[in-house]
């Protein structure tokens, strides 16, 4: 069972890193026997990739034909952005009470790999994925945590694709800059600053499209 999950999850990471990286575009199709020859697995792994795939909002099925890969629009960004800051900003505002020393402390560590500008956007982009997923996970909330995860892996392919082929001339570091007042403000219990820097961090994100 362990040796099938990881030929799965083999796939789909391979298969994702494509899609991020342009080698697919969207509106390409996937065909399942494609992937089965590519990557020397047999058909289950695949079809078990592809339908998480499609559970993440990657790609879509269309019967008898293949997966088409998805058109993130400026809209599909505006709205996950807009489900981020009302889920993370409303679980933070009724649990930043449960953020003490040690907390705080995991916070700042995961916060120095946000700042460095020397690995690749994809590999920055994990880093902020990890600070968001431990701020959720820290407030208490198991299901939240998952759901901000995967927004976060999906808006992935929107910041490599996207944000720093239009803004390259920034620094990586440039939109986790407000990190470090999300940290003071637990620091202080100012959920009001919380959720202004949240929001603020979020828009780092959205404001190259003029959310």
């Amino acid at each position: 069972m362990e040796k099938y999950t990881n030929l799965k999850e083999m796939v789909y990471n391979a298969v994702l890193q494509e899609i991020i990286s342009g080698k697919y575009q969207p509106g390409d199709i996937l065909n399942e026997k494609k992937l089965i020859e590519k990557y020397e697995v047999s058909k289950s792994p695949v079809r078990d990739a592809l339908i998480s795939l499609c559970a993440d909002g990657i790609v879509r099925s269309i019967p008898r034909y293949g997966y088409e890969v998805i058109r993130l629009t400026h809209m599909d960004i505006y709205e996950m952005l807009q489900y981020r800051e009302f889920l993370e900003g409303g679980i933070l505002q009724s649990s930043y009470k449960r953020f003490g020393p040690s907390e705080i402390a995991t916070l700042k560590e995961l916060n120095r790999d946000c700042q460095r500008d020397d690995v690749d956007p994809v590999q920055h982009w994990h880093y902020n994925m990890d600070f968001h997923a431990k701020l959720m996970e820290f407030c208490g909330n198991e299901f939240i945590t998952r759901n901000v995860k995967r927004c976060m892996s999906r808006l992935l392919r929107a910041y490599a694709q996207l944000y720093w082929n239009r803004r390259a001339d920034r620094l990586l570091s440039f939109d986790t800059k407000h990190h470090e007042l999300i940290i003071a403000d637990l620091e202080r219990k100012d959920p009001e600053a919380l959720l202004r820097d949240l929001k603020a961090d979020l828009h780092d994100f959205g404001g190259f499209m003029g959310f």
